[in-house]
């Protein structure tokens, strides 16, 4: 329903819309939290720049990409070099806490209210913030877990102490040939319980976890709802964005915001029930509390 072309980008102040985003958070029913790769860049993880050198700058010189979103597609000759290069990316993006506290603030400034958390992000940095498990929908996986790669079923394993020896015991850009996961049922190589194409392993938790979030968009339908969508991209807004919108332009009492630095619009259809704030996501949050 809504135009490709036809979007809002407010020309309020920042002041003026942060009082906006308080009112409605304040006054609001329930919260349903939107997070993409925007708010985990907030917080500091960061997958280009310095970060990236400071973790990766030997497979930049040898395989020649220069972030790490590339580094995983990138075709390594072997197993051994391919999870050399994912346990140091796991390693660093899933299990050390965010390097500033944006995921914090975000908790508590949600944690009286009735919330729930739909999220494109893999890293486990709301969990880690302390947000309630049940209140959480990972959409497209975890790098804390392996998947069998064809896969031979949909069941998925922790891989933190495994990931942990890959890093400890890598040499070269390789691991031992030992250590190189396979499928306990199969026996076929692991990979990352990502979802990348049509092999994406939909576990137990994963299908418990979208009734949830299906269920509490059916509890609140019509109530004073706040669609709160945190740096949200346009790599797969069929995810967040798009149902949002929908979302809001079917219950009047709704309010959509949306904070993301550079990319902070709505669609003209749904203006007047819109809050668009291009900031750094981190200094919203600061500013709302």
């Amino acid at each position: 329903m809504f135009s490709r072309i036809s979007t809002y980008k407010s020309t309020k102040s920042f002041c003026e819309q942060i009082e906006r985003l308080k009112s409605a958070l304040e006054n609001s029913d329930a919260v349903v939290i939107g997070a993409g790769a925007g708010l985990s860049a907030s917080a500091g993880f960061s997958y280009s720049g310095k970060r990236f050198k400071k973790y990766f700058s030997d497979f930049e010189a040898k395989c020649g990409f220069h972030d790490m979103y590339s580094g995983g597609f990138y075709p390594y000759d072997t197993l051994e070099e391919y999870w050399a290069y994912w346990s140091r990316f796991v390693y660093i993006n899933r299990y050390p806490d965010a390097p500033k506290p944006v995921y914090q603030k975000l908790l508590a400034l949600v944690k009286d209210k009735d919330y729930f958390v739909l999220t494109t992000n893999v890293d486990h940095c709301f969990q880690k913030a302390g947000f309630d498990k049940k209140r959480l929908f990972y959409t497209q996986g975890d790098y804390g877990l392996f998947q069998c790669s064809k896969p031979c079923r949909h069941e998925t394993y922790d891989n933190e102490s495994v990931i942990r020896q890959m890093v400890e015991r890598q040499q070269d850009m390789k691991i031992p040939s030992e250590l190189v996961p396979r499928c306990p049922v199969c026996g076929r190589p692991m990979t990352m319980n990502l979802r990348c194409d049509d092999t994406f392993a939909e576990d137990e938790g994963w299908h418990m976890a979208a009734d949830r979030y299906e269920d509490f968009i059916r509890r609140h339908q019509n109530l004073k709802v706040l669609f709160l969508e945190l740096g949200v991209g346009r790599n797969t807004p069929v995810i967040i964005k798009y149902p949002f919108w929908q979302m809001t332009a079917e219950n009047k009492n709704a309010v959509y915001a949306c904070v993301n630095h550079g990319e902070a619009f709505c669609p003209n259809e749904i203006a007047k029930q819109s809050v668009c704030i291009d900031a750094d996501i981190g200094e919203a949050l600061l500013r709302l509390g």
